[in-house]
């Protein structure tokens, strides 16, 4: 039988558990989820076709739904594809935005060259779209610099099972993150493959002034000690862990809230 103060005590625990769950429950829904959408393109009018759709009617529809910033990033030099990330605040932002971007008139009357083109002239090839979870070490989007000059850089990083991708996640939660920021890799985001292609994959970007920055942070990466010390230790070594790297050279299209 428990005395008054063994029950006062228990049940001060049983608090005290249930504020620490309440807690990690509030940090763990803290963490964003990105929409990456990529819109494959057959023409130069296609794209131009989207990049005014977005500018004009998606990008505002977007925001007023709460999912902000939008980044729209173009291929240099080249038709497509062009990348468009959403940045939610949870997991029914992602269910419902296509369902209240359809009952939202502005959108529709302001989309409507896009949104009503007819299969003889497509509005874009197709479009792929990947699910990802913010990492734990990097929860929400961090806006970089917005210089004239500035570029991106979208990375993918396959690995051999589910299991080995998350080492790559522990890796940058735990260390590489930091040595990122330390030698001038500044981050936009790092999320996990949730629903996609290529899975498993962690996906993170990249944001620079210019391509000298870009080049002089890299530089800085690889000679960093604590970069070379945690890339020699063996649990993280490239061919256990990874089985293919996508690097992809951006630029912010005009309408780009990133």
């Amino acid at each position: 039988m428990i005395d008054r103060r063994g029950f006062m005590m228990a049940s001060s625990l049983t608090g005290v558990m249930a504020l620490g769950t309440a807690a990690g429950e509030a940090a763990e829904t803290a963490r964003d989820l990105y929409e990456l959408r990529t819109y494959h393109l057959d023409t130069e009018d296609q794209q131009q076709g989207l990049v005014r759709f977005l500018g004009d009617a998606a990008i505002p529809a977007l925001n007023r739904l709460g999912v902000s910033p939008v980044g729209v990033f173009e291929t240099p030099d080249a038709v497509g594809p062009v990348y468009v990330l959403l940045r939610h605040a949870s997991a029914d932002s992602v269910i419902t935005t296509p369902a209240k971007l359809l009952a939202d008139s502005a959108y529709l009357e302001q989309g409507a060259a896009f949104l009503d083109a007819p299969a003889k002239n497509p509005a874009y090839a197709r479009v792929e779209s990947s699910l990802l979870l913010a990492f734990s070490g990097m929860p929400q989007l961090a806006m970089p610099a917005k210089g004239p000059g500035r570029v991106f850089q979208l990375r993918i990083y396959e690995s051999p099972s589910v299991k080995t991708g998350q080492k790559k996640i522990e890796m940058f939660n735990t260390a590489e993150l930091v040595i990122f920021k330390k030698t001038g890799l500044t981050a936009v985001f790092f999320g996990e493959a949730m629903v996609g292609s290529k899975m498993p994959n962690l996906t993170y970007m990249l944001g620079f002034e210019s391509d000298e920055e870009q080049k002089a942070a890299w530089d800085r990466f690889l000679q960093d000690p604590d970069w070379r010390e945690l890339s020699a230790r063996p649990e993280y070594a490239n061919d256990r862990i990874l089985s293919g790297i996508t690097n992809l050279p951006l630029r912010p299209a005009p309408c780009s809230q990133i």
